[in-house]
């Protein structure tokens, strides 16, 4: 007998029910040729305390560098003759062999970790449109994907894993093209923790601190540097030495990098790729 467990509602609904939907594995789809894909397996079905239900499925997408995650449910109340449009949002984990490889919100996208069967759960809220059913409560899903990771295109190296408070350190990163695919444009970043003081300059004219405030202003950010690629081609990578001071509060680096990868005229080509991030002591 499947245990209901109580959970708390939202100010419409003082109370609300969750069926939840574990089991074997979502199958597998036969292997096609077609490029991405989307998976999707029922998670749980939310009640509320007057007849109120919202059966909440959840989807993974594969076969990009990302993997999106969605909670598609139906609605229903009591009185209503058709189902009602459903609003889901929240947030969602996802677990390989027990251990956490991606997570975000609801509706958003981790970064893929490859083919298997993960373990997805999702912390919901449902409310219906128009409204009159807002139910919240954790489902569950088995999810098996088959894509296989895509290649890695662009990767990021820096010659330090440390800043050290109360010093300056030169940091040399080097951005890689290591496929055919694409062309030589990309825009990498750099940013500190906004409010710690650390400051990040170069001489490189490619860089700049980026601009804020409203025209006229001049004001640029010193935690932050902007660079614009033109020249990356497999086996020439590009070279970007920073200086990074760090005053009296500690400040970790992240890096990242957008680029292009042209489809003819299609419009969203591109991807964002998560650089190295230096720590501070």
């Amino acid at each position: 007998m499947t245990k209901l467990r109580t959970l708390l509602g939202a100010a419409v609904l003082p109370l609300a029910l969750i069926t939840p939907a574990w089991g074997s594995p979502a199958p597998a789809p036969a292997p096609t040729a077609d490029g991405p894909s989307t998976m999707c397996a029922e998670a749980g079905v939310l009640r509320g305390a007057y007849g109120q239900k919202a059966s909440v499925s959840l989807c993974a997408g594969s076969g990009s560098p990302v993997m999106a995650v969605s909670a598609p449910a139906n609605c229903h109340r009591l009185g209503a003759a058709d189902g009602l449009a459903c609003l889901t949002s929240g947030t969602w984990t996802a677990r390989r062999d027990g251990a956490v490889v991606a997570s975000g919100r609801l509706p958003g996208s981790g970064e893929y970790p490859g083919p298997g069967t993960y373990d997805v759960e999702a912390d919901v809220r449902v409310r219906s449109a128009p409204a009159g059913l807002d139910l919240h409560g954790t489902v569950h899903a088995r999810l098996t994907l088959t894509a296989p990771k895509p290649l890695a295109t662009h990767r990021i190296e820096v010659d330090h894993g440390t800043l050290r408070r109360g010093s300056a350190t030169t940091l040399t990163y080097r951005i890689h093209r290591d496929s055919e695919q694409g062309d030589g444009s990309a825009r990498f970043g750099l940013i500190g923790e906004e409010g710690s003081g650390v400051e990040l300059t170069t001489d490189d004219p490619r860089c700049v601190n980026p601009l804020i405030g409203r025209y006229p202003a001049t004001t640029r950010q010193p935690h932050a540097l902007d660079c614009a690629l033109t020249d990356l081609q497999p086996g020439h990578p590009a070279t970007v030495v920073v200086r990074a001071v760090v005053t009296g509060s500690c400040s970790t680096v992240v890096s990242k990098l957008g680029y292009w990868m042209p489809q003819g005229q299609a419009l969203y080509t591109g991807g964002m790729l998560a650089g190295p991030t230096v720590g501070c002591v």
